[in-house]
């Protein structure tokens, strides 16, 4: 809690001794009060208790340790690309994922006054998604861990020329003045959450709805043996809807991939495929079978 500003202490201290009283209720995220994360949580499931948590990994370890009962936890934007290594998370955490939330992104740069500014400070992937105007302004961006974390740093600085680019839900929660809004570059902004608990969904509860399954797989080191992994998923009529490739370790030697398609375990073409998948791969991990969500819009 002390890597936080100090205006955000008070809200992370109120925030988690509700969570602490109704873990059953509570959904962990990454960040200040005030950030994207917490406006997804609270989207989500109005009637949560949002429990902030410096890092990523603190999100996660609040559900593993039992004091929230799911986390929300960003993956990918749709300007700037994956968002948290979830590859590397998300199978050390013994986490499953139960949901997916898209979220619309809006940023509004927030001050003391109107500025002029000489910098703006936020989250990476906020600065990138503001680059344009953020060039036209003349403003310098400067990275911080988080944005609503970054607002609670220029009301602490104290300096009218310095601002932040966040929610407009942090401007109300640190007293920012919220000198314009929108200044994304891209109007269709949007982040895919995902929800994680300690124990997977049931398929069976899930018949009668779309779904996706996500699961991670290390083909064997042989010519062609991805080609040969994913033709089941094609022959038995299996949407992928995403495919990425990581490594871990320093050999370099094979690709492990994480995967979304839409289907679920129990479905007779979505068996098939897998059971194809199992036989060219050194392993084949399921990180969760969830209800399908789409972009609003």
């Amino acid at each position: 809690m002390s890597s936080y500003p100090k205006p955000a202490l008070a809200q992370v201290s109120s925030m988690s001794d509700a969570a602490v009283a109704a873990p059953d209720r509570a959904v962990a995220f990454q960040g200040a009060p005030g950030c994207n994360s917490h406006r997804a949580a609270l989207e989500y499931d109005a009637q949560c208790l949002p429990l902030p948590c410096f890092s990523f990994e603190d999100a996660l370890d609040a559900v593993r340790d039992g004091r929230a009962e799911r986390a929300i936890i960003p993956i990918e934007n749709s300007q700037h690309g994956r968002v948290a290594d979830i590859h590397f998370l998300l199978p050390e955490s013994g986490l499953s994922i139960v949901g997916e939330h898209f979220t619309p992104i809006n940023h509004a740069l927030m001050a003391l006054g109107e500025g002029p500014f000489t910098a703006a400070y936020s989250h990476p992937q906020a600065l990138g998604q503001s680059r344009r105007y953020l060039r036209e302004k003349g403003i310098v961006p400067m990275a911080y861990a988080d944005t609503a974390g970054a607002a609670a740093y220029v009301r602490e600085m104290g300096d009218p020329t310095l601002a932040a680019i966040a929610p407009k839900l942090a401007a109300e929660l640190y007293d920012l003045q919220i000198v314009e809004d929108n200044v994304e570059d891209a109007d269709d902004n949007t982040t895919r959450f995902v929800v994680l608990a300690r124990e997977p969904l049931d398929p069976f509860t899930l018949q009668g709805q779309k779904t996706m399954t996500t699961f991670i797989f290390e083909v064997n080191n042989v010519p062609a043996a991805l080609y040969k992994a994913l033709g089941g998923f094609a022959t038995n009529g299996v949407n992928m809807t995403k495919l990425e490739s990581y490594q871990t370790g320093a050999s370099f030697a094979a690709s492990k991939f994480y995967v979304d398609i839409e289907g679920a375990p129990g479905e007779e073409r979505v068996d098939r495929a897998m059971q194809e998948l199992a036989f060219h791969c050194k392993y084949v991990r399921p990180l969760g079978t969830y209800r399908l969500a789409r972009p609003r819009g």
